[in-house]
C-alpha cells in the first residue's frame, strides 16, 4: 500500500462505484473498497460513515444548492417559480457528474436495500425546500406542495438526463413545462 496519495476521498469513491458495478452492492465490502483504493479502512471510516454513503456522499450539497437558491430569489416570485429556478440550479451544479449519477443510479436500482435510502435523501430534501419556501413568506400547505412538485420535477427531469438527454437544466425546464401543460389541461 503506498504511504500516501492525495484525494483519499476521491479514490474511495471511484473505486466504490468500480466494485459496486463489477460485483454488486451487497458484495462488496469496505475492505475491498480500501483495498481498491490503496488505503486503509481506517481511511475510509475518515470519510464515511459506511459503504451506502458513497452513494449519498453529495446530498447534502444538493440540499444547500436549493435551499440557497430559494433564498435567493426574487422577493415576488411566485413559489412553483421559485422551486423550479431552485432545482435547475441544483441541475446546473451537477451537470458535469453525468456519468457518476448514471452509475450511481444503476447501482441504486439494482439494490433493493438502497431504494429506501434513495427515498429518505429525496423526503429530506423536499422538506427543507418546503421550509426554505415558508421562510420566504410562503404558508406550509403551499409551500409543501411547491416543495414535493419540484421534487418530482427533479426526479422525472433527473431519469431523463441519465438516459439520453445531454443536458440536466434542460431536463429540468421541460420538466417543469409538463407541469405546467396540466396545470393548463
Amino acid at each position: 500500500m503506498a504511504r500516501w496519495e492525495p484525494d483519499a476521498r476521491g479514490r474511495l469513491m471511484l473505486a466504490a462505484l468500480a466494485l459496486y458495478t463489477e460485483r454488486g452492492y451487497e458484495q462488496t465490502t469496505v475492505a475491498d473498497i480500501a483495498q481498491r483504493a490503496g488505503v486503509t479502512e481506517r481511511t475510509f471510516f475518515r470519510h464515511f460513515t459506511d459503504k451506502r454513503e458513497v452513494l449519498f456522499d453529495g446530498s447534502a450539497t444538493l440540499q444547500s444548492t436549493v435551499v440557497a437558491a430559494i433564498a435567493d430569489a426574487p422577493s415576488d416570485a411566485l413559489p412553483l417559480d421559485v422551486i423550479g429556478a431552485a432545482m435547475e440550479r441544483a441541475a446546473v451544479s451537477m451537470q458535469d457528474r453525468r456519468d457518476f449519477a448514471r452509475q450511481r443510479a444503476a447501482i441504486i436500482a439494482a439494490t433493493p436495500s438502497l431504494h429506501e435510502r434513495e427515498l429518505l435523501k429525496l423526503a429530506t430534501l423536499s422538506t427543507a425546500a418546503a421550509t426554505a419556501l415558508q421562510t420566504r413568506g410562503v404558508p406550509p400547505v403551499p409551500a409543501a406542495l411547491a416543495a414535493e412538485l419540484g421534487v418530482a420535477v427533479f426526479k422525472v427531469a433527473f431519469e431523463q438526463w441519465i438516459s439520453d438527454s445531454p443536458d440536466f437544466p434542460t431536463c429540468i425546464r421541460a420538466a417543469l413545462a409538463e407541469l405546467s401543460a396540466l396545470h393548463r389541461a
